[in-house]
């Protein structure tokens, strides 16, 4: 076995039936079955979705993206080990708990393999719903330069950095590039208003203004489930982004579902609570190889991985850039470790997990050309 056959890196290359392009995205490939195939599992598997939906594979890589880039480690490592079975399974165990506890349904269906999803199609809402319960990040480097007005939102003076802020605050950005919108502009992920979205619901595939409401109501309802879980493993929630989107169950009822990811160190902010409470900040989440990145590179390479100016220089940084072994490890333990901590389940890493994979999906599945 290759030393590096744990690692699933590549994602997009499976032999999956599909008649439509492979979507590869920073982390995630998604392949859309076909209809025949669709409709089959449908029938068979008792999915709860209209007869005519369109289903897909999704496969989860263990790259590593961050700042807009994937990057590597040493000897051909292009991943870190287990992360990509520790995202899943984090988001599999919350998507569980929103449907006992009444929320609404998520666009996973079924769970083949530790890194795959069956997953249904949906109209995603152009919406990156963000919710914060501290100042840290992006908005903490607004507020320190002044900014009081976050979103539409007043922001009271006299907060210190990583502080509890007085109430859940629901921060949305775009999702895409959006044109056309008075005072937003043409960019991806940029700080939008509830106004903004209210004022142009089309735009945002909102079918109603009702529907606003509604999916602020479930990022709220997701974001306090998932605080108080965190919160009983000595853990706190920090901030975090959700998807939404429209699709049929199998009554054909359209109603929102939850998509992507939620909950995850890739998605949010965890912090150690005890650690917290002590003054000190430990990252159970991707920032802590944001940080980790940063402290390893030289000023000039720092401000390549920060600066949007100089994205193409970022690009060739992080083809070139090579991490040290330590710091690969450190973010492995990091993930399989909260996700030990949040489902109560030991993780995995995958001895062989494309042969794994392509053998679940075509005995049990029949998916593979």
């Amino acid at each position: 076995m290759s030393q590096h056959n744990f690692i699933l890196s590549q994602n997009d290359d499976f032999p999956i039936k599909t008649d439509q392009p492979i979507h590869s995205g920073k982390v995630r490939a998604v392949y859309w079955l076909t209809k025949e195939d669709s409709q089959r599992l449908i029938r068979e598997k008792g999915y709860n979705v209209s007869p005519d939906s369109d289903l897909a594979v999704m496969i989860i890589s263990d790259r590593l993206s961050a700042f807009e880039c994937h990057w590597k480690g040493p000897n051909g490592k292009n991943g870190i080990p287990g992360k990509g079975a520790a995202l899943n399974a984090i988001s599999a165990h919350w998507f569980k708990l929103f449907q006992e506890n009444n929320l609404a349904d998520s666009h996973i269906l079924d769970v083949p393999h530790p890194l795959v999803w069956i997953v249904q199609k949906a109209k995603p809402l152009m919406v990156e719903a963000i919710a914060r319960q501290y100042i840290t990040g992006s908005m903490w480097r607004s507020y320190a330069k002044g900014e009081r007005e976050f979103c539409g939102i007043q922001i009271p003076d006299h907060l210190e950095k990583d502080q509890k802020l007085p109430e859940l605050l629901i921060t949305p950005s775009t999702k895409g590039i959006l044109k056309g919108i008075p005072n937003v502009p043409e960019l991806d992920d940029v700080n939008i208003t509830r106004e903004d979205i209210v004022n142009n619901l089309e735009a945002f595939n909102f079918k109603s203004a009702d529907d606003v409401n509604l999916y602020e109501k479930l990022l709220t309802e997701g974001f306090d489930l998932i605080s108080d879980e965190l919160n009983k493993v000595s853990q706190i929630f920090v901030d975090t982004k959700f998807e939404f989107g429209y699709a049929k169950n199998s009554n054909g009822e359209e109603r929102l579902i939850y998509m992507d990811e939620v909950g995850t160190p890739d998605s949010s902010r965890i912090w150690d609570k005890e650690q917290y409470q002590n003054g000190v900040i430990v990252e159970n989440s991707k920032e802590e190889f944001r940080q980790a990145l940063l402290n390893f590179v030289n000023e000039d390479q720092k401000d390549i991985i920060v600066n949007k100016d100089r994205m193409e220089e970022r690009t060739k940084l992080a083809e070139t850039l090579r991490l040290p072994q330590e710091l690969i490890n450190s973010v492995s333990k990091t993930y399989l470790d909260i996700a030990e901590t949040i489902t109560g389940n030991k993780i995995s890493i995958i001895d062989s997990p494309r042969e794994e994979i392509i053998s679940i999906l075509r005995e049990q599945y029949k998916l593979i050309n």
